[in-house]
């Protein structure tokens, strides 16, 4: 059952570039004040409780209703996403949660619209406060359990055609981002030579290596932050499950996108966990098992990705704050020697 369209508000073109900027200090500036009345104007009527949740893209805020019930809501970053690539977020998670795998999918409002915008624009959603806990550690049955589960959101994702989610690839966590890096890092002209030059090698190892592999839509972001670990009712008793949360990152790319991330350490060190999350991913759909050679570079392209993703957020406050270390010739010595690492580990491979 897919999700009501999106309420999305119109203007011209002559007041785009003004809105934008608009919407970006109207974001860094979100008070409890603003976020309840966006809520209650959209039809929830809530008791005055909200407090701010961890989270530095989005600004995300648990409110308490009129009911007593908590919900969790999620003002989307102005500019990231588009109301069609938000949409086909939430089209995922209701085809997720319609074949019975435990994902958190927003709540439709009043209308039967999942995606609401304040006044000035900030598109936000409302979604079910989900109980647990992130697991410290996983054992080996857990992995082959988080296997299964993955397998089953696999088979759900790649059934959907999800136009408006972005690429999971050497171009655009390579060659994208490094255009970015390079106009906002700050580097000193040394440094940025042998930058450059590692993450074009990472990209050019990359198009090699990507040659033929299956893509579709995926989580994207799958690490134990965005894992929870809850109880639920159902059959006459109460079992332990696992949650994946916040699916803002999905994108189209590779299986192992979402297998590399959960394991403690490189595959090589760690064959058993792997050996058991791929036993549970494969009663349910079937892995090119050369595709696991894709773990070591997704790993360097996350780490240009990540550097990328801090340097278009420099503006908002929050980032200089978690950052500080960002843009210094120290933080970058260090991608450096972190993006030749995965490049030796790729050639050896």
């Amino acid at each position: 059952m897919a999700p009501a369209p999106c309420y999305v508000p119109r203007m011209n073109a002559d007041t785009a570039a003004v809105a934008r900027d608009e919407r970006a200090g109207s974001f860094f500036s979100l008070t409890p004040e603003r976020v309840l009345a966006a809520v209650e104007r959209s039809g929830h009527y809530t008791t005055g409780l909200c407090y701010a949740l961890n989270s530095l893209e989005n600004r995300v805020y648990e409110v308490e209703l009129d009911d007593r019930t908590r919900v969790v809501c999620k003002f989307y970053r102005p500019g990231r996403w588009s109301a069609d690539a938000i949409g086909d977020e939430h089209r995922l998670l209701a085809a997720l949660r319609e074949a019975e795998i435990p994902v958190c999918a927003p709540t439709p409002f009043e209308d039967g619209e999942t995606l609401h915008a304040t006044d000035d624009g900030i598109f936000f959603a409302v979604f079910p406060r989900t109980g647990g806990r992130c697991p410290d550690e996983l054992t080996g049955d857990e992995f082959e359990q988080l296997g299964r589960l993955l397998g089953r959101i696999h088979n759900v994702a790649a059934s959907l055609s999800l136009a408006h989610r972005p690429r999971i690839a050497p171009e655009t966590y390579g060659t994208a981002c490094l255009e970015k890096i390079l106009a906002r890092g700050g580097m000193s002209p040394g440094v940025q030579a042998r930058y450059e030059d590692a993450v074009k090698r990472l990209v050019g190892i990359g198009e090699r290596l990507y040659q033929g592999v299956e893509t579709f839509a995926l989580h994207g972001d799958c690490h134990r932050a965005n894992l929870l670990r809850g109880r639920a009712a159902g059959a006459g008793q109460i079992t332990d499950q696992f949650y994946f949360l916040d699916f803002d990152d999905c994108g189209v790319g590779p299986a192992v996108q979402d297998m590399w991330l959960l394991l403690p350490a490189r595959p090589a060190d760690c064959p058993r966990e792997l050996d058991s999350m791929l036993a549970g991913y494969e009663l349910f759909r079937p892995l090119a098992h050369p595709t696991l050679r894709l773990i070591e570079l997704l790993r360097g392209l996350r780490y240009v990705r990540y550097a990328a993703w801090i340097a278009e957020r420099w503006d908002d406050p929050s980032f200089p704050r978690a950052f500080p270390q960002w843009g210094t010739d120290r933080y970058w010595e260090g991608q450096v020697a972190d993006l030749y690492e995965q490049i030796a580990l790729l050639d050896q491979a």
